[in-house]
């Protein structure tokens, strides 16, 4: 007997995308269902550089069927690798038409200065002549308008017969966070569906322009904005922000874990507040230890692309809103930033060769 498209599709919402809690019917991966007494074949597209998840698909979907009762399931995938300089994160995913390049500044825990790390790449980005943005996604905690000195509700402009928000202007950076839309006393107490809707309109509402890159200061942890923002926007990689002590470096495993779930490259790893260098004496004092996330990198084979020191310019700057680039380039913070941010405009381009390599990859299972 045949099955109806309805009982078919009903059953294969059971089959979960490898890495998310989302089945595959919900993601759109189904594109046609054909069904007759003899046999039932179920036809998926998806977009992909990993192959093991259309095997995983596929074997998964194909038992299923095979326990609903139809006759002779088959399952066939179309793989079409993701665009080049892109990663492969989201299903659904878009991308922000005129960016070329995401980045997420991430961290598997808070108070490793991520947000200054992520402002002050931005900056140095610009610096190396890249057209550069910088959107704050920490929605419980944005700290990007202190950080770059701005603050007030950015104007609405007519983009082709839309409107749409115009970033506000921060040492030549157009920067968006959604700490520009609350009282700076106000606490952000938003559930799930409140986070997604807001980070919709902060990715899909915007108008950057034409930009090398975006730099996007991710909230900590791996909860739920991490997820949707990874579903719902193409990036092109992380980058992991580290302090030297172990208690720290067993968070950056975690979130290691969640970008490899959600397909997105590691581009790099950074340490942060590496040492400290005196005054008077002028001697480095390691006062978190040092090289810990050098060897997380060696462990996992992530590039790492540098340290940061503690200085009293780093926090003064992002008290005062101006990043320490700005206040004094030539500041050994300042040529470390430049360097890390020149290392990972190199990471950028090979994972765009590799998408470029991967295109045209096509694997129909049968």
């Amino acid at each position: 007997m045949a099955f109806t498209q309805e009982q078919i599709r009903s059953a294969l919402k059971s089959v979960k995308y490898p890495g998310f809690s989302r089945d595959i019917v919900s993601f759109g991966l189904i594109k046609e269902i054909v069904s007759t007494s003899v046999e039932t074949r179920v036809q998926m597209v998806l977009t992909t550089n990993d192959a093991a998840v259309p095997r995983a698909i596929k074997a998964e979907a194909e038992d299923v069927l095979r326990k609903l009762g139809v006759p002779n399931p088959r399952v066939l995938i179309d793989i079409h690798a993701p665009p080049a300089g892109v990663g492969s994160s989201g299903v659904g995913a878009t991308r922000i038409p005129g960016v070329k390049h995401i980045i997420a500044i991430a961290s598997g825990k808070g108070g490793v200065g991520k947000s200054t790390v992520a402002a002050n790449l931005a900056v140095a980005l610009k610096m190396h002549g890249a057209a550069t943005g910088l959107l704050d996604a920490d929605i419980y905690g944005p700290s990007v308008p202190i950080i770059m000195g701005v603050k007030g509700e950015p104007k609405q402009i007519d983009v082709d017969g839309s409107r749409k928000i115009e970033p506000t202007m921060a040492h030549g950076l157009p920067v968006m966070s959604i700490g520009f839309f609350l009282d700076p006393d106000q606490a952000v107490i938003w559930r799930g569906p409140m986070l997604g809707k807001a980070l919709h309109q902060l990715m899909a509402d915007v108008h950057w322009g034409d930009l090398d890159y975006l730099v996007v200061d991710m909230p900590p942890g791996t909860g739920d904005v991490q997820i949707t923002f990874s579903q719902q926007l193409k990036v092109s990689g992380a980058l992991l922000v580290a302090t030297p002590q172990e208690v720290a470096l067993a968070d950056v495993v975690r979130a290691k874990s969640m970008f490899d779930k959600v397909m997105i490259p590691i581009v790099g790893i950074v340490e942060n507040m590496s040492y400290f260098v005196c005054d008077g004496c002028g001697k480095k004092h390691e006062i978190f230890s040092r090289g810990g996330a050098q060897r997380v990198a060696e462990r996992f084979k992530i590039p790492y692309l540098g340290e940061i020191p503690i200085t009293p310019s780093l926090r003064e700057g992002g008290d005062k809103g101006v990043p320490s680039l700005i206040q004094d380039p030539k500041s050994e913070v300042s040529q470390s930033f430049l360097a890390i941010a020149a290392k990972l405009a190199g990471q950028l381009s090979i994972v765009s060769e590799q998408a470029k390599k991967a295109q045209g990859l096509k694997i129909v299972s049968s």
